[in-house]
């Protein structure tokens, strides 16, 4: 009897283990990518072994007391209620404690009914089979109820493990740009959502901080408060109570990273405050040192009362001074645009205007065969700010001027495109860019290589900030025969 006894217990370990696989490994069909969801908190054990331990029950125990009936005379009461409770111990195994309750209830009684005096009926005549029967039911009940509680435990401890280990991993995780969206995935998959957002408190209304899954419906099943301003919110099957604590602790874990990434941002905006800082400096150092030094040398030349200037003289060191001084007017004048492009403080005014316009009045001031010019005035207007395409044009020839070879003109070139887009073509025939470089050149304080004199590189940088700032484009490309050709792609007024 032992023996049976030690088998029925390796048995149930087995069975609950086995039951507890089960669960663990499920598999949510909401789950991204097939990953095991959390375990369900279920009462015990699934509705499918309860039903078929309830069958068991009832299709058991009569072949039981059958086999037991016809060697009745062989066996005490003693002996009979071990082996109804064995069958009790083997229902409470498979479908749990109401599977157990009912065996044990019908066990007593088949147990009073067929083996104890008088037979066939449910009086009993001695006091010791009373209390057999008594004993019996409570150590069935007994039973019962610990097989329950122990898959239960079981269950909860396995969510505990999964739950610690979980959240160790997301505070383990290096943090990265990506590390909100890994915690958004992280809820999704343990609690099968389809979709999972940071909800950012903005004035009088949310905004979408980041999400994981498709968008959002409207109607969350779950939500949580995440920090002051920010709440997480899913949209799945129905969260179970004891699930509760864990996306709290997630929620807060979103938190924490969406609070890194803000503070990450403010880093590299700083970084870039600093490069520019520094770049500007260096610009000061000596770009607007240069046309000062020309200035106070031509003036104290003038000042000079021991020598007498002729007049071509004079005039040569006047043109000094007024070229220095539009040089370091230039400048001046780029920093500040590119310091109000930056902070987002540009003021920008559409309206449709002749591109043929535009371009005459930014090339008044070139003079000779430096530029040749076909800009057709039959061409659609553009929807522009006049000032800042103006500057835009007058950068990018002062650019192509700058790398053209000595008795080269710059090609100004303007059609409409198949599209609609009115473009605007500035070629020179100089060295040319890397394709490579092609996108680093519109960086502010940027000269390719450091080679050019003169200049900040802030020409290009506020070209493409000016164009784009106006819903148009720039697209550097190669020049037929070599060199640099800039693009200009402005929208046409309806």
């Amino acid at each position: 009897m032992a023996d049976g006894i030690g088998g029925v217990k390796g048995r149930q370990t087995q069975a609950c283990c086995v039951t507890l696989r089960n669960v663990t490994n499920r598999e949510t069909p909401g789950s991204p990518g097939g990953r095991p969801a959390l375990p369900r908190p279920v009462a015990g054990l699934s509705p499918v072994r309860r039903t078929a331990g309830v069958v068991a029950a009832f299709a058991g125990l009569p072949v039981v007391t059958a086999v037991l009936v016809g060697v009745r005379s062989q066996l005490s009461l003693g002996s009979v209620l071990l082996l109804y409770l064995l069958a009790v111990v083997l229902v409470a195994v498979l479908g749990g404690i109401l599977p157990a309750v009912v065996a044990a209830i019908l066990s007593v009684l088949l147990a009073n009914y067929f083996f104890t005096p008088p037979f066939h009926t449910f009086f009993v005549e001695q006091r010791d089979s009373v209390v057999a029967l008594i004993v019996f039911v409570l150590v069935a009940l007994t039973v019962s109820v610990t097989v329950d509680l122990a898959a239960r435990q079981r269950v909860a401890a396995v969510r505990s493990r999964m739950e610690v280990q979980m959240l160790s991993d997301l505070s383990a995780q290096p943090v990265t740009e990506r590390s909100l969206e890994g915690v958004l995935e992280q809820v999704r998959e343990t609690f099968a959502m389809r979709s999972v957002a940071l909800l950012v408190r903005r004035g009088d209304h949310d905004e979408i901080g980041a999400i994981v899954g498709p968008p959002l419906h409207g109607h969350p099943t779950i939500t949580a408060v995440a920090a002051p301003g920010l709440r997480l919110v899913a949209e799945g099957p129905e969260l179970f109570a004891e699930d509760r604590g864990l996306l709290n602790r997630l929620a807060i874990a979103a938190a924490r990273a969406w609070e890194t990434q803000q503070l990450a941002g403010q880093a590299r905006g700083l970084a870039e405050i600093d490069r520019l800082r520094t770049a500007l400096l260096a610009a000061v150092g000596h770009d607007l040192r240069t046309p000062l030094a020309g200035i106070k040398a031509a003036v104290s030349t003038l000042r000079q009362n021991d020598v007498t200037w002729t007049e071509s003289e004079q005039a040569e060191l006047h043109e000094t001074i007024e070229e220095s001084a539009d040089r370091l007017d230039d400048l001046i004048s780029n920093l500040l645009a590119m310091s109000r492009l930056q902070a987002g403080a540009l003021s920008v005014h559409l309206i449709p205007t002749a591109l043929d316009e535009v371009v005459a009045r930014a090339l008044i001031h070139v003079h000779g065969n430096g530029v040749q010019v076909d800009v057709p005035d039959d061409l659609p207007l553009v929807l522009i700010d006049p000032g800042l395409l103006e500057s835009v044009i007058t950068n990018l020839v002062d650019n192509a001027h700058r790398y053209s070879p000595p008795g080269t003109a710059v090609q100004v070139h303007g059609s409409v495109e198949s599209s609609g887009a009115v473009v605007l073509r500035i070629a020179d025939s100089g060295p040319g860019v890397a394709t490579k470089d092609r996108d680093r050149m519109f960086t502010p304080f940027q000269r390719l290589d450091d080679r050019s004199s003169g200049g900040v590189g802030l020409g290009l940088a506020l070209a493409r900030g000016f164009t784009e700032a106006m819903g148009g484009s720039i697209t550097p490309s190669e020049t037929p025969g070599g060199g640099l050709t800039m693009t200009l792609s402005l929208p046409a007024a309806p």
